[in-house]
């Protein structure tokens, strides 16, 4: 049984002149979490736009489980943008009704059960909210789908250190080992440890596409550390 949960053949996208992605191959199995790293401006959320169906003026060919993005795959990829779009009236339990109305993969008792672990009260407006609490609530919202893929950019970026371990080990335990969690973070340090694989994305090319393991070992390097071998200027 193919395993591929997400394949890609030269993968280009440009902004007029300027080429973001230069030709882009990769293979990436399901039960997975693998890391997309990459300084600002390397291409990375355009990457994960393009996965999400976001984007759709590219050259190239992208399968998710062996299809096209189109209506099918937006049923399979559980998409976390990087900047907040719930709407400032809504509560917790608005957004939990209208992702539930949505998504039929939705678990609305998935998402109460996760929102009471992350301290967080159903009945609370998002304009009430700082940025991480409203970051948890996106993140909710995403883990509580039963997807194939889950595409996460920067998921713990304004969330105080103290609940970043807690929400890693919610995004580890929220997801089925069929899936993959393809995720972005400029916080190496403090996400390393759940990735299986990385991505290093430089100059809109996978300069580093490898299992964790076999890096550190052949490199005597944590991935943070490599990180910043590789992008030092």
């Amino acid at each position: 049984m193919d395993n591929t949960i997400l394949e890609i053949k030269n993968l280009q996208k440009k902004y007029g002149k300027k080429e973001v992605l230069k030709g882009i191959d990769l293979k990436i199995n399901g039960g997975q979490i693998v890391g997309l790293l990459g300084p600002n401006g390397s291409g990375k959320t355009t990457f994960i736009k393009i996965i999400a169906g976001l984007i759709q003026d590219y050259t190239g060919d992208i399968l998710i489980a062996q299809y096209a993005p189109g209506v099918h795959t937006k049923e399979m990829v559980s998409y976390l943008p990087e900047k907040t779009y719930l709407s400032s009236w809504m509560t917790v339990r608005d957004a939990f009704l209208l992702f539930s109305g949505f998504y039929k993969d939705f678990s609305i008792e998935k998402a109460r059960d996760m929102a009471f672990s992350l301290g967080l009260e159903e009945k609370q407006k998002i304009s009430s909210m700082s940025k991480g609490m409203q970051e948890k609530v996106q993140l909710i919202l995403v883990m509580s789908r039963q997807s194939r893929l889950y595409v996460l950019d920067e998921p713990i970026g304004g969330v105080d250190p103290a609940a970043r371990d807690y929400i890693l080990s919610t995004i580890i335990k929220n997801y089925s080992k069929e899936s993959t969690i393809l995720l972005s973070t400029h916080l190496i340090h403090d996400v390393e440890r759940i990735f299986d694989k990385v991505l290093f994305l430089k100059n809109g090319k996978i300069e580093i596409d490898e299992y964790v393991d076999v890096l550190r070992e052949q490199k005597g390097l944590s991935i943070d550390e490599l990180f910043r071998e590789v992008y030092k200027s």
